[in-house]
């Protein structure tokens, strides 16, 4: 953590940067009469003739102060300085107050940069709490710090030397150093007192435990002109400087209080800045400083969605920063949920609307209107922006920011929003923060509201450099309209749906079954008196999900949009029947419901999983949690690369507890991966091939990530045999990286060790061969043992030497001689779709190597060709095909492909270099197997890809569900779903011929 005087430094050189930019776009100073402010902004006076009398005031109030240069810029009324200074005075009270208080202050900028005086000042607030300072002299300085520091931003804005970000920077960066200096003195003060023992005077905040979260626009850095500070005082009470932690909460607590009245009592020379305590936990009985394990508890059992979205501007701004980030992180879980709960969106809703209820806001206006507050305010931007940080944030931790600029550009690159949407937005925050700042700055009042009478808009304007006040208002009004059809785009969207689903809904829960019947008779049900009592049904509270008030109260909200992409099925009651059976599944409804309420636009896909795929149904009833990924804006364009997969699982990790733990959370992760990859495949946003890649990505991670807990597990008990090296392996589909939604994984795990180390290391040695044996026991139950969560993987090791009559794990020299002696063409076909997973490296690249030298010694193997054809009229006997869409053992269909390519490798027609890689890479490689395989592969696998998606043992079209079919048929380009057997029979008749022509006796 950097110290506060390298921050100093850096504002420093951050304020060098702007001043030369500055420098380089205004004209040069004529002569010593120039206030160096910048900026070309001209503020419009009131009255001309009263700025120039205000103006000559100055002029005398500088010479009495002895400020000639001022007071002889002041003679000159036509000098553009002059002229600005003047209207400044004629439209701010405050700021005419200040002007004639201390010209000292402006004749500095004769000689001084405003941007360099600013930083002067907040540099020598981290020195005040030195030396001999005493209270009195300390609420002083800092006084006139402040006093200072806010003519000159104001001047600086108003004169346009400072973007309004610039603004709300320096007024942030003024008040966290303020707070700074003032728990400095008083750290120190109580080490003298004896009621602390700080363990290093020079930097007395180090080691207190205690620290100071800026809240709100404080912790955005994006203050207002003259707002309040939302301050929220923490320690911890273990703390090295804590003398006595029974007095801990009354000591700090002091130490607080004395820190409020630092800052915020008004003396004859102003106040520094108002604080609010009121955002730390449960304010009404907490004490002014809070420990942190009690502050954690609260927010684990009782913290609520708004005190989310206060901890999302959360900032460490003074104290023991150490302990301040560490608390910052624990509050992460907290604040980024990795999974949404959809009812906190639904609570910024209800906030904004007890806003509007609160003000009586009803529409957008000038006069009187509330900049912040009012419809299309800047409440309104933030609320739009980080409510999508709370849906994105937990998966997305780039959003995790506290600016509302830097939020809506952040959420722009990510897709949630357009970057035009982002743009306009942030060009209108930025004047709307303008126009609260000269609001506000006319005589220092926390207010928002515009004036209402037209001299007061008149004067709003001109701080602002507007020729007039319709000219101001005009530009207000676009950017509030704007602002506000955004805010009602994203939180307003459903409130009809809402009004049609609450009708329904009362239909439902009174037992209504003529209405309920005629409204879906309306909607398009054929069957409406049956499908009345399926809904009657959870109006009855059948269901877990349906039993609570408030998931009743969403499911009414989503009812219309529901039964409406429901009725646009080809079944409407079927699929009715179908999301029945999914709800009475939910073990509740409360989020799921919500969530829905929230994103409407996910019913459509929802229904076709609901009546098209069991396999992801079963994920959403356990887990509804995972529809959250649909709303990311890149779910429908791309699937996630592997270092996403891994960045996801690292992240998704990255505070477990124990081996156990871990593997609940492997199983979580792996399904929830699954059904995404499972959703876009079945939405169309992917085809077979792509999911088949996708699902071994999914399967690779997880099972690198659970390799590396059991050996790390095991090691802890048994060591590692010295020297030793191990090498996971991939076969079948999933070496092939054509894995479908309800694949087993077939795994080998070759291991090596010195001949002279025969024996473990650990605290239980086991011999070698029983060491990786047992490992390899251990790495199966880690995979395949029923958990709550279910299993990782089915486990299949029959692939390696000798199948189940060999050990488990396969020594990589017994591998050899038994390849060299033993190893028949069906184990070498098995070997084609090998793929190093994880463990060594280097181990594996040996492995590979020795696989490859393995066939190639044998690629002019006579017997292969008749081999590989007996082994498929083998299966053919033993395992006919059990429909026409059995594309996996049917004549001409998946095995027929897959021994093409197999044989092409062993034969040498494709270069070893292939082994492991998808089937129809190999069959395009292939120099002797027809290029209509190549197709012909890649329709097979969409069918069958599309076929694991849905009911078990549906191997006819007339046994699947309606809208799968659909989906099948669009995905091989057909006109319906009565095409498709005659195009699978085609297809089918074309490979096989192509087989027995390669392989003739094979039929």
């Amino acid at each position: 953590m950097p110290s506060p005087a390298l921050k100093s430094s850096s504002i420093c050189r951050r304020r060098e940067a702007r001043r030369m930019t500055e420098r380089r776009s205004r004209s040069a100073p004529e002569g010593d009469e120039f206030v160096r402010i910048g900026g070309e902004a001209v503020p419009t006076p009131l009255d001309s003739a009263k700025a120039a009398v205000w103006l000559a005031d100055l002029g005398r109030s500088a010479d009495e102060a002895g400020c000639e240069r001022l007071a002889r810029l002041c003679r000159r009324p036509d000098d553009p300085a002059a002229r600005r200074l003047g209207a400044i005075m004629d439209l701010s009270s405050y700021l005419n107050g200040i002007l004639l208080r201390r010209p000292d202050w402006l004749e500095r900028l004769f000689d001084t940069d405003a941007a360099d005086r600013i930083a002067a000042i907040l540099a020598s607030l981290d020195t005040l709490h030195a030396g001999d300072m005493t209270e009195a002299r300390l609420m002083t300085a800092l006084r006139e710090a402040k006093l200072e520091a806010a003519l000159l931003i104001a001047l600086c804005d108003l004169f346009g030397a400072a973007s309004p970000d610039q603004t709300t920077a320096d007024l942030s960066d003024l008040a966290e150093a303020t707070v700074r200096a003032a728990l400095r003195f008083l750290l120190l003060d109580a080490d003298r007192r004896g009621a602390l023992k700080l363990p290093d005077h020079a930097q007395p905040e180090d080691g207190t435990g205690l620290f100071v979260l800026g809240m709100g626009k404080l912790g955005g850095r994006e203050l207002n002109y003259s707002s309040d500070i939302d301050l929220v005082v923490l320690f911890e009470p273990d703390a090295a400087a804590v003398v006595d932690r029974d007095e801990a909460v009354e000591t700090f607590s002091r130490i607080v209080r004395r820190l409020i009245r630092l800052l915020s009592e008004r003396t004859g020379d102003g106040y520094v800045f108002r604080t609010d305590l009121r955002l730390r936990p449960d304010p009404g009985a907490m004490p002014l400083a809070v420990p942190v394990p009690t502050a954690l508890v609260y927010y684990e059992d009782s913290g609520r969605n708004w005190e989310r979205l206060a901890m999302l501007k959360a900032r460490p701004v003074a104290g023991d920063m150490a302990a301040a980030e560490a608390f910052v992180r624990e509050m992460a879980p907290f604040v980024w949920r990795k999974y949404l709960d959809f009812n906190s969106i639904d609570e910024v809703r209800s906030m904004k609307r007890r806003i509007d209820r609160h003000h009586g806001f009803d529409c957008v206006g000038i006069a009187g209107h509330d900049l912040k507050l009012g419809p299309g305010g800047i409440r309104e931007i933030e609320f739009f922006a980080q409510a999508q940080q709370l849906i994105a944030g937990g998966r997305s931790p780039e959003l995790r920011v506290r600016r509302t600029d830097e939020a809506l550009r952040l959420l722009a690159e990510g897709g949630w929003i357009l970057p035009e949407t982002a743009a306009r937005l942030t060009e209108a925050y930025w004047f709307l923060r303008r126009a609260e700042h000269a609001v506000q700055m006319v005589a220092d009042e926390q207010t928002h509201s515009l004036p209402e009478d037209a001299a007061g808009l008149a004067r709003i304007a001109g701080l602002l450099a507007f020729p007039d006040a319709d000219a101001f208002g005009n530009e207000l009004l676009e950017r509030l309209g704007f602002a506000e059809a955004q805010f009602d785009q994203l939180f307003a969207g459903g409130e009809a749906a809402e009004d049609e689903g609450q009708r329904l809904f009362r239909m439902i829960e009174a037992g209504d079954l003529g209405g309920l019947s005629a409204a879906l008779e309306a909607l398009g049900f054929a069957r409406a008196e049956p499908s009345a009592r399926v809904l009657a049904g959870w109006g009855a509270g059948r269901y877990r999900a349906t039993r609570s008030p408030a998931a009743r109260r969403h499911l009414a909200d989503v009812l219309g949009p529901l039964l409406r992409s429901l009725a646009a099925a080809s079944d409407p009651d079927g699929s009715l029947v179908a999301f029945d059976a999914f709800i009475a599944g939910l073990p509740a409804g409360l989020q799921f419901f919500s969530l829905l309420a929230s994103n409407p636009r996910v019913l459509d896909l929802l229904t076709l999983i609901v009546t098209s795929a069991p396999r992801l149904a079963a994920t959403i009833s356990q887990r509804p949690h995972v529809f959250d990924a649909f709303l990311d804006p890149t779910f429908f364009r791309e699937l996630p690369k592997r270092s996403l997969l891994e960045d996801r699982l690292r992240f998704f990790m990255n505070d477990v507890v124990d081996y156990e733990d871990e593997l609940v959370r492997l199983r979580l992760f792996a399904s929830d991966q699954r059904f995404l990859v499972g959703a876009r495949l079945l939405s169309g946003a992917i085809e077979g091939e792509e999911a088949g890649l996708a699902f071994a990505d999914v399967a690779d991670v997880a099972i690198a990530r659970a390799f590396e807990a059991v050996v790390r597990s095991f090691a802890a008990r048994h060591g590692a045999v010295p020297g030793g090296r191990i090498a996971l392996f991939g076969m079948g589909r999933l070496g092939s990286r054509e894995l479908t939604a309800g694949s087993d994984v077939d795994l080998i795990l070759f291991y090596d060790h010195p001949q002279n180390e025969d024996e473990s290391d650990g605290e239980k040695p086991l011999p070698a061969s029983v060491y990786h044996a047992r490992l390899t026991q251990r790495l199966i139950a880690a995979l395949g043992s029923p958990m709550g969560e279910g299993v990782l993987y089915e486990v299949d090791f029959r692939l390696r030497p000798s199948g189940n009559k060999g050990p488990l794990a396969t020594h990589i020299d017994a591998f050899l001689r038994y390849q060299a002696d033993e190893g028949r063409t069906w184990e070498r076909m098995a070997l084609t779709r090998s793929r190093f997973l994880a463990g060594d490296a280097g181990f594996g690249e040996k492995v590979s190597a020795a696989i490859r030298r393995i066939i190639a010694e044998r690629n002019h193997d006579p017997a292969i060709s008749a081999e590989v054809a007996a082994m498929r009229a083998l299966i053919g006997r033993e395992k006919p095909a059990r429909g026409p869409l059995d594309l996996k053992l049917r004549l001409g269909g998946l095995i027929d492909l897959e021994f093409l390519a197999q044989w092409s490798v062993l034969t040498g027609a494709v270069p070893a270099d292939l082994i492991g890689h998808p089937t129809a890479e190999i069959l395009a490689a292939s120099n002797v197997v027809s290029r209509d395989c190549v197709e012909a592969m890649r329709r097979q696998t969409r069918v069958l890809q599309l076929l694991r998606l849905g009911p078990e043992k549906a191997f006819a079209v007339d046994a699947l569900p309606e809208p799968l079919a659909r989906r099948l048929a669009a995905s091989l380009g057909l006109d319906g779903a009565a095409a498709i057997e005659p195009a699978v029979e085609a297809m089918a008749a074309e490979v096989r011929r192509e087989f027995e022509r390669r392989l003739p006796n094979g039929g």
